[in-house]
């Protein structure tokens, strides 16, 4: 090997080791850059502005990742936690959704009062019910008068669930030993002091009181005239 060989051979070995230094030194930025910024979260940022005491709804927010050594002690990373809350305050577009800004909705509304009344397993909306549930109630009653048809009457609409029960076997009454032993469930409603009254009512002396759930955003009102059914006079 003649000393141009050498040299080049040199030459060769010596930019080998140059970019093995630059390629570590690559990687000791990318460790510290790590080092320093640390694993990524995910939080929620707001899509639009959002009035103060109005109910909050996941559609509301998009999800991010983020640093998680950038996010307060109190951001919110589960949107599961909005669940049944309110806006504390105004909040604004593209804010970070923090729990400080979120609080229970109130249980009751001003005029409204807790009612709780046992409902038939069978006849309700087995498992599906929960707090904060909107539903119809429906009660079905005997003719007042013998060869008078049965009607069905939807007592109350939009009727709020506070909450659900635990599932309770109940006996049957003294003067009705043959009705089979059955089980039901006590829910509570947030209701004016008109529907508790015609909820209590149908739990008194209706045969059957049944929960109708309503889906979310619907709009049952239903007029007076439509609240009674008659099978004969179905058309």
């Amino acid at each position: 090997m003649n000393s141009r060989q050498r040299r080049g051979v040199i030459l060769l070995i010596l930019s080998v080791v140059c970019a093995l230094g630059a390629f570590a030194g690559v990687l000791s930025v990318i460790d510290d850059a790590e080092s320093k910024v640390g694993p990524e979260v995910t939080a929620y940022r707001l899509k639009a502005n959002v009035e103060p005491y109005k109910p909050l709804a996941a559609a509301q927010f998009e999800k991010i990742s983020m640093p998680e050594r950038w996010l307060s002690d109190n951001a919110v990373t589960d949107l599961r936690e909005i669940e049944g809350k309110i806006a504390v305050t105004a909040l604004k577009k593209g804010s970070l959704l923090q729990s400080d800004m979120i609080v229970a909705q109130p249980a009751l509304q001003p005029g409204q009062q807790e009612v709780a009344i046992m409902i038939d397993a069978a006849t309700g909306v087995a498992g599906k019910i929960t707090p904060n549930s909107t539903v119809n109630v429906y009660a079905t009653f005997e003719g007042a008068r013998e060869g008078d048809p049965a009607q069905s009457k939807i007592i109350v609409t939009n009727a709020k669930v506070l909450d659900v029960g635990d599932l309770t076997p109940l006996e049957p009454d003294a003067d009705d030993r043959d009705r089979q032993l059955t089980k039901a469930v006590p829910i509570t409603f947030a209701l004016s002091t008109l529907d508790a009254q015609r909820l209590t009512y149908a739990e008194s002396f209706a045969q059957r009181v049944r929960l109708a759930l309503v889906a979310p955003g619907s709009d049952t009102t239903v007029p007076e005239s439509d609240r009674t059914y008659e099978l004969a006079k179905d058309k």
